[in-house]
């Protein structure tokens, strides 16, 4: 059998350490477990190594052999080193000791005098408080870990975890979601104390966490754990204003439930899709009328936007996401012109038209009802069928270009001899995009120069007389 690429690293580290000093530890470890009861493989991810008996510095000079490394902040010392493809973290054991309520209030110790125990007693839950001696594969697992996992539960050790370090809490949602285990009581009850604490952690870290959590095939659970523990509230308060707001007739739940279900639907593996489905219908609550949302999309697009933003998502994702969130509501009936189709795919982005075509299905599925209609299939196949006669969506499109127009403004005294263009350049070219994308046969360089030109002409100011003096009106 072939050697994977987990299994190199760990004959490469092997070589260069104490033959019974390197341990796998963390995720792996809980995952190798997690397969022996369920029997999916899972492919580790991070690969993180505890060696015993020996200082940082001895620990570096040894890596340096097997491959190029860095240390990750002294105080933490852990050791990443490359070995072809793959960044192995490597560390001496550690303990951490709390000096205050927040996740920066501790003092840290590390070095041979820790023992592998200490180290692995540090961590967030039973379940990743687990080593593996890589040598002989002996399994460490001294505060119960492997029991957790054999009953899917998430455990803590101290009722103080939470507050020590409260990235835990969203770590426990993405591991309850993405795992389907359940918290005790125990672990539930300090989540609930310490939810407040969550607004001292960094946004980025937050987001990390939400993203892990966004990987899950059903989501929702994880975001129901975070909204009854409170967290919620501090990270994305915007989705507990749907909470029991009754919605019409067409959806079976309210508005905060169908966001969730709506989530659920979308393709596992599209962040941005993701996100539209859990906040495409966040701005409901805010404009309800009775039975009505009246723009809801438009106050949903400001309010992923600042959601996000806080978060520190990427501006791309960001955009991505309000741009699906604005354009949801979009009309897909047969009365359409092909005009206003073709304003439909500029409007939503030939980039975008899959992931805006799949949040209107996951909509649907997410309303808890019957699909009522084709309609949304045949809109579809419209859309597809005008995108393959590559109609004119962007003034790249035209079949004149900036330096045309500017030409021509140049010759009419609208641009100073030698000009490289103005906010008039982008008028005209925006003008005779309208007129295209209602009448494509316009699209000819002879027909737009022409158009152009009149677009250059100055209005004829109301009310003048062009008729000469002398001469009859009629």
């Amino acid at each position: 059998m072939a050697e994977t690429a987990v299994q190199a690293v760990d004959r490469a580290l092997l070589a260069v350490l104490p033959p019974d000093a390197l341990f796998a530890v963390g995720g792996r470890v809980r995952d190798e477990q997690r397969t022996a009861f369920d029997g999916i493989e899972r492919v580790a991810k991070d690969l993180d190594y505890v060696v015993l008996g020996v200082r940082l510095d001895e620990l570096v000079a040894r890596l340096s052999r097997a491959g190029p490394t860095s240390v990750v902040g002294a105080s933490f010392a852990v050791v990443k080193v490359a070995l072809g493809d793959v960044v192995a973290d490597v560390a001496v054991p550690r303990r951490e000791r709390s000096t205050g309520a927040g996740h920066r209030d501790f003092v840290v110790e590390a070095g041979p005098e820790v023992s592998l125990e200490d180290d692995l007693g540090r961590r967030d839950f039973r379940m990743n408080m687990l080593a593996r001696a890589i040598r002989s594969g002996e399994l460490i697992d001294p505060y119960g870990g492997v029991a957790d996992i054999r009953a899917s539960r998430i455990d803590i050790m101290s009722e103080a975890a939470f507050a020590e370090d409260p990235l835990r809490m969203l770590r426990a949602a993405q591991f309850s979601a993405r795992f389907r285990f359940q918290l005790t009581e125990r672990s539930f009850a300090a989540m609930q104390a310490a939810a407040p604490l969550v607004g001292t952690v960094s946004a980025e870290r937050c987001r990390d966490e939400l993203i892990k959590l966004l990987a899950a095939e059903t989501p929702s659970s994880g975001f129901e754990l975070l909204r009854h523990s409170g967290v919620l509230a501090h990270i994305l308060p915007e989705l507990l204003e749907g909470v029991d707001v009754a919605q019409n007739e067409y959806h079976a739940y309210d508005v905060y439930q169908h966001g969730l279900a709506t989530l659920d639907a979308t393709p596992v593996g599209d962040l941005e899709l993701r996100l539209a489905g859990l906040l495409h219908d966040v701005g409901k609550p805010r404009v309800k009328d009775g039975p009505h949302f009246y723009g809801h999309e438009y106050v949903g697009e400001e309010m992923a936007t600042a959601a996000l933003q806080r978060l520190r998502f990427a501006n791309g994702q960001t955009e991505t996401v309000a741009r699906l969130v604005r354009n949801h509501m979009y009309a897909a009936g047969p009365e359409l012109s092909d005009a206003a189709v073709r304003k439909f795919i500029r409007r939503v982005g030939p980039e975008n038209l899959n992931r805006q075509f799949s949040l209107r299905h996951a909509d649907i599925r997410g309303s808890g009802l019957p699909k009522r209609s084709d309609e949304n299939g045949r809109f579809e196949a419209r859309v597809r069928a005008l995108m393959a006669s590559a109609p004119p969506l962007s003034v790249r499109h035209l079949a004149i270009s900036g330096e045309d127009v500017i030409g021509l403004a140049v010759r009419a005294g609208a641009l100073p001899a030698g000009s490289r263009g103005g906010p008039i350049v982008g008028h005209i070219l925006s003008a005779l995009l309208e007129r295209v994308m209602v009448e494509p046969e316009l699209n000819q360089p002879a027909t737009l120069l022409s158009l152009a030109e009149s677009l250059l002409r100055p209005p004829v100011p109301r009310g003048t007389n062009t008729v000469k003096q002398g001469m009859s009106a009629e």
